[in-house]
């Protein structure tokens, strides 16, 4: 048979699972904390524990025919070992709670971790098991939780495009102790995770930095230049540049902000990025913001309808990789954009993003990155 054929064959089935995992997934609760109990725990038999209940029938029949005493002991002890070890993996799980903690964002194409803490309120439960739903099951992390104590399970997701993402359906399972029976919980986590465009790679030279030497390049940012006004501290700022007679007055960290210092203030433009395509624009956006932060430049970020202030650190380079993430695309930009009064409710919300559409090279815009005069 060939593999056409083979996956023809499979086409049925896998259009019948994708059905019951549709149904499935409507019936569950989204909850980013989820308790098993008696409703929401499944157990069934394995094959091991269907090859052991035949093999008791074949032993009970073999009792029968020989009048063996012995067997008839043998094959109820038998039983009963099989009865007190389906009770036991039921019991593995139930009482367990599970909470995900907020997931960290990360590059689209990159694994993006989860954590996954698993309280139990009982005795120690063993050989428990937790992946992704769609994941194979060899893939699944194997933890014992202790009692009265908590174990952080460290899953990954591999988001396929930038933008945001639901969680995957989670499961947890067990065939402790003796693999007879298995135990599981279907989890549908309520968070979501944000993937950033994935950085072109090698980046591209700057904007407005290409062509200039190494010289203006290394110099110290704030260090001589003629006093131009205070700003708030930011990561990378010297000491000398702090103004500590307003630190005192007030209690917040400020400043001197010189010429040369606003010289380094680098915006990174749509139009800069001589590219055709949202998502190789994105990308090439992305690397220029983690350059200009290895840099230690403070850059500003310019898309079609949205600015981002100049800024450096931690923060400022986060909130320009979710604006990356979660923008729209031109055409969305310029229709926002021609509504008068934007409804008040719309603001500091962000949905998934949709998928781009064709977009026409937008005329070349002027670098916005200040030169030093």
């Amino acid at each position: 048979m060939t593999a056409a054929a083979a996956t023809a064959a499979r086409a049925p089935r896998l259009r019948l699972q994708a059905r019951f995992h549709a149904w499935l997934q409507a019936r569950l609760p989204a909850n980013d904390t989820q308790r098993l109990t008696q409703r929401n725990v499944y157990i069934l038999p394995t094959r091991a524990g269907l090859a052991f209940a035949l093999t008791l029938v074949v032993m009970l029949l073999a009792a029968i025919n020989y009048q063996l005493n012995l067997g008839f002991a043998l094959t109820f002890l038998l039983a009963g070992a099989g009865i007190v070890s389906m009770h036991m993996t039921h019991n593995s799980l139930r009482g367990l709670t599970l909470h995900l903690r907020p997931p960290r964002p990360g590059f689209a194409a990159e694994p993006l971790a989860l954590e996954v803490v698993l309280t139990n309120p009982g005795r120690t439960r063993h050989g428990l098991a937790l992946r992704l739903h769609d994941a194979a099951a060899d893939s699944a992390l194997w933890c014992d939780v202790p009692a009265q104590g908590q174990q952080v399970a460290h899953l990954s997701m591999l988001p396929a495009r930038r933008g945001w993402h639901p969680v995957p359906t989670l499961v947890v399972e067990t065939v402790f102790p003796f693999g007879l029976f298995r135990a599981w919980s279907v989890w549908r986590p309520a968070a979501r995770v944000l993937a950033w465009p994935q950085p072109e790679s090698p980046p591209p030279p700057l904007p407005g930095l290409a062509g200039s030497g190494g010289e203006e390049h290394a110099a110290r940012r704030g260090e001589g230049g003629e006093l131009d006004g205070v700003r708030p501290w930011r990561r990378g700022d010297t000491m000398r540049q702090v103004v500590w007679k307003k630190v005192a007055r007030s209690g917040e960290l400020v400043s001197r902000e010189t010429s040369q210092a606003m010289a380094r203030e680098l915006w990174l433009a749509w139009g800069d990025t001589q590219v055709a395509g949202t998502e190789a624009r994105l990308s090439r956006l992305a690397a220029w913001v983690l350059a200009a932060e290895r840099e230690g430049l403070a850059s500003g970020l310019s898309l079609p309808g949205q600015d981002l202030p100049p800024g450096l650190g931690e923060a400022h380079r986060r909130a320009a990789l979710d604006l990356l993430a979660a923008f729209s695309g031109p055409a969305s930009a310029a229709a926002r954009d021609a509504v008068p009064f934007p409804a008040a409710a719309s603001a500091g919300t962000s949905g998934p993003a949709g998928p781009a559409g064709p977009v026409s090279a937008p005329a070349p815009q002027p670098s916005r990155a200040r030169a030093a005069s």
